[in-house]
């Protein structure tokens, strides 16, 4: 089981209940292939740095979780699929990522 980090990009012009179904979605997708999840961030509607699709702005989630490498595979084919992704990125964390991530999930907390 490697430690994983995705960020995705949802599409701008979808609605609140559209995003939190798609999120839910996902989530539920990585639990049932046995992954443990760590955290879920919601970042919110951002600028993006360059248009896509014709799009200048979307929603960024980020999931963090443990899993074996071939269910991020299907993941990263689902998200190939829904046309709702407009991108999405999936790396494995090191240990010194992970410390990272942590001081970064404390350093949220501590501000909300």
């Amino acid at each position: 089981m490697n430690h994983y980090e995705t960020v995705f990009i949802l599409n701008p012009v979808l609605s609140e209940d559209q995003i939190k179904e798609t999120v839910k979605k996902y989530e539920d997708l990585l639990v049932s292939k046995g992954a443990k999840m760590i955290s879920k961030e919601n970042w919110g509607l951002k600028k993006l740095a360059y248009p896509i699709q014709n799009k200048k702005s979307g929603f960024y989630h980020l999931f963090e979780y443990t899993v074996d490498g071939e269910t991020v595979n299907e993941l990263e084919t689902e998200f190939k699929r829904d046309e709702r992704f407009m991108r999405y990125l999936s790396v494995s964390l090191d240990k010194h990522a992970i410390a990272w991530a942590e001081k970064r999930r404390n350093r949220t907390k501590k501000s909300a």
